[in-house]
């Protein structure tokens, strides 16, 4: 395995290639990503151990959404079986998939508890849904510090898990290795990664913008869909994102000696026809 540099220019295309391969299978990507995120709320409903096990499987939807777009982008249709990838390589793969699982859902509560100590939780029980948000909340002092201090704390944690599933499963590494050849790789592509982000920022904010002026116009019709209407793009929008999430992989780390698995990664450059 080896790191590879890639222009800042790449990250539009990687924002390009995942509207590309999820225009190419909308229905099927789309289902996986509400499948997943289904499955992590109903887990949340558990008593006391449910919003842990629910933090523990995001790596494992991230893996999901990277093995299903590369799927795509070979032409071929994602299935839902595609929900159990992250368990079905063996045991050795899944113990490295759990552990680092239980890593991330550690290391976000961590967080949260950090931002605790700010301002006595408040923050921690908004995020986590226990408390309602409002104006006179947000502009407490006490919460905006917690709420930069997660979102401080928070990055270098997403740029550690970034590729971690995929080296997990495309390269047979460590989840502690993982980790770290993944915070490696997102620091040296970082120009790319920044535009990857901008890009991505500013067609959240475009959509936000059209769907406020849709669902304005819909909610003096029939007010009962507006918020539905919102919901869903907010969802596809998700699905999107994920979708891309595999190219930046692609680029940023040479390809396995071996494809251990019948997922192989998409080329460097898809056909037209498949997407």
């Amino acid at each position: 395995m080896k790191l590879q540099i890639v222009p800042a220019r790449t990250g539009l295309q990687w924002v390009q290639l995942g509207l590309r391969t999820f225009k190419s299978q909308p229905l099927a990507l789309a289902a996986l990503f509400f499948l997943g995120m289904a499955s992590m709320s109903l887990v949340t409903a558990v008593p006391l151990v449910g919003p842990v096990i629910a933090l523990a499987l995001l790596p494992c939807i991230s893996l999901t959404m990277m093995v299903a777009a590369s799927e795509a982008a070979h032409g071929r249709k994602p299935t839902p079986a595609l929900l159990l990838v992250a368990f079905r390589s063996g045991s050795h793969h899944t113990h490295s998939m759990l552990m680092l699982g239980g890593l991330y859902a550690a290391g976000f509560l961590l967080i949260i508890g950090a931002s605790s100590l700010v301002d006595g939780g408040t923050f921690a029980s908004v995020y986590m849904g226990q408390t309602p948000m409002s104006v006179e909340l947000a502009e407490e002092p006490e919460f905006q510090s917690a709420m930069w201090l997660s979102m401080f704390l928070y990055l270098p944690l997403s740029l550690s898990f970034w590729h971690a599933p995929a080296l997990i499963h495309w390269h047979g590494v460590s989840p502690i290795k993982s980790l770290f050849f993944s915070f490696v790789g997102c620091i040296r592509n970082i120009g790319a990664y920044l535009v990857f982000g901008v890009c991505w920022m500013g067609l959240f904010i475009a959509s936000g913008i059209v769907l406020a002026m849709v669902t304005g116009i819909l909610a003096m019709m029939i007010g009962s869909i507006a918020g539905g209407l919102m919901v869903a793009t907010a969802l596809m929008l998700a699905a999107i994102f994920f979708t891309s999430i595999v190219f930046t992989f692609r680029d940023s780390f040479s390809p396995p000696d071996e494809v251990t698995s019948t997922e192989a990664l998409p080329s460097s450059t898809p056909p037209s026809s498949e997407l």
